[in-house]
């Protein structure tokens, strides 16, 4: 990973820069502090006959972030993935052995998925206490894995441990990857595994787990209440680029949730070359789906501190409400990360339609002329492109956004466990007007 430049800087003022966007032209952005987020977690030796690897792994605490407005000034949640895992691809590249075929190795196999609990220093500029973990728990309070479910209605992945040795699939595993947090003080995340949306209590209980109908079944011996109630099409979603972010309305009425990329619908193909990523709304009351949109992914080539020219790259990472009411979607490749505000008004509701049937074909991944099958996607509005407005300043893989105040940002990336040596920082933007009005 590319470390970004000139940490300890307290403030980074921009000079003119060039935009698509006319919406950008009220402020420039500016990167006030960012601190570095150091959380141990456990050493593992990899040995064996020609191989002797020792990972001191970091905890991977940013892949979503959110600070609910009734908390006090500078605290803010962040939730982990599923812990650490090396796909059976990269094993030699990382542990220098080729210890297995297919599937990933989970080095800490006893990891549970966390939601984290962070206050800023008061002096600030002097980092981010840790005050608070809350293990995700079972029905019986046991704390849960985050190894792979048995998944008979779409794909899964085998999880094997650090000799090779493949382990049995774990019917209570989360991959979660962005929360929320409520009034009442629990929680709503976004899951990849089924993929799902879950509610956890304060203390992190699952509630309840919400999956596409028909995999339910699949998870019947879970000890947490699951339930069928998403679309079943969302069962196509491509291996881990399942539900990705979630956002909530300052109601709290409404969830809002989507793919972190297009469905592999009807096929891999399908997904390797779409740009049509679903965006869903989600009424909490009657928890039942509102409404399905489309978001279109941006080209490969416009993430300009990157040099990927595969759509697969361009992923989107996170939703947040901002203070303005609007709802702003992450997307990014690595080193560059795009901010944009979307508008419903307009678009097309394609829930319970035709679309959401796997018969229908094409299927709605294949389509590259929206407006030839009368659909308008949600209206995208660049709010932030840091390969031009913050260039070399972010650290790679943002995946967690939290709003400070009407004016602040907190930027937090995935570290992945540091398998590869990275570091988890807590970025604080100021966008001023851009995110308040």
């Amino acid at each position: 990973m590319q470390q970004p430049k000139n940490l300890l800087a307290c403030a980074v003022a921009l000079g003119l820069f060039v935009t698509s966007s006319a919406a950008l032209a009220d402020s420039v952005p500016e990167l006030e502090r960012i601190s570095e987020v150091n959380i141990p977690l456990d050493t593992v030796r990899f040995v064996g006959t020609g191989y002797d690897k020792t990972f001191n792994f970091q905890v991977g605490v940013g892949s979503g972030a959110f600070r609910h407005p009734a908390d006090p000034k500078g605290v803010i949640y962040t939730v982990s993935d599923r812990g650490v895992n090396i796909g059976c691809g990269d094993d030699v590249e990382l542990v220098g052995a080729d210890i297995c075929a297919s599937g990933k190795i989970f080095p800490v196999p006893n990891f549970a998925p966390s939601i984290y609990r962070f206050e800023e220093n008061k002096q600030k500029g002097k980092g981010w206490k840790l005050t608070q973990v809350i293990q995700l728990k079972d029905s019986r309070s046991m704390p849960i894995s985050g190894l792979p479910n048995p998944f008979v209605n779409t794909d899964t992945e085998e999880a094997l441990d650090a000799s090779g040795a493949v382990m049995d699939f774990d019917p209570n595993g989360l991959d979660t990857e962005s929360l929320v947090k409520l009034s009442d003080g629990t929680f709503w995340l976004g899951e990849e595994y089924g993929p799902s949306i879950v509610h956890v209590s304060a203390t992190g209980e699952v509630l309840e787990r919400l999956v596409p109908v028909g995999l339910d079944a699949d998870l019947s011996e879970a000890s947490y209440p699951v339930s069928g109630v998403l679309p079943a099409i969302l069962s196509k979603r491509k291996l881990n680029r399942g539900i990705e972010s979630i956002a909530v309305s300052s109601d709290e009425q409404t969830l809002y949730f989507i793919l972190q990329s297009p469905l592999a619908n009807p096929d891999n193909n399908a997904y390797k070359n779409s740009r049509n990523v679903r965006l869903f709304t989600f009424d909490l009351g009657s928890k039942t789906v509102t409404g399905e949109y489309v978001y279109v992914l941006d080209l490969p080539g416009t993430f300009t501190a990157d040099s990927s020219s595969k759509q697969t790259s361009v992923k989107v990472s996170e939703l947040t409400m901002l203070p303005n009411g609007k709802l702003m979607v992450l997307e990014r490749v690595n080193k560059t990360t795009k901010l944009y505000t979307v508008d419903f008004s307009g678009a097309t509701n394609i829930s319970g339609s035709g679309w959401d049937n796997a018969a229908t074909t094409p299927s709605l991944e294949k389509q590259t002329n929206l407006a030839a099958m009368g659909l308008v996607p949600v209206a995208k509005t660049l709010m932030l492109d840091s390969a031009i407005n913050l260039p070399g300043q972010l650290p790679s893989k943002v995946e967690g956004v939290a709003v400070l105040d009407n004016k602040h940002l907190l930027l937090v990336n995935d570290s992945d466990f540091s398998i590869e040596g990275d570091t988890t920082y807590f970025s604080v933007v100021e966008l001023g007007k851009r995110i308040s009005e």
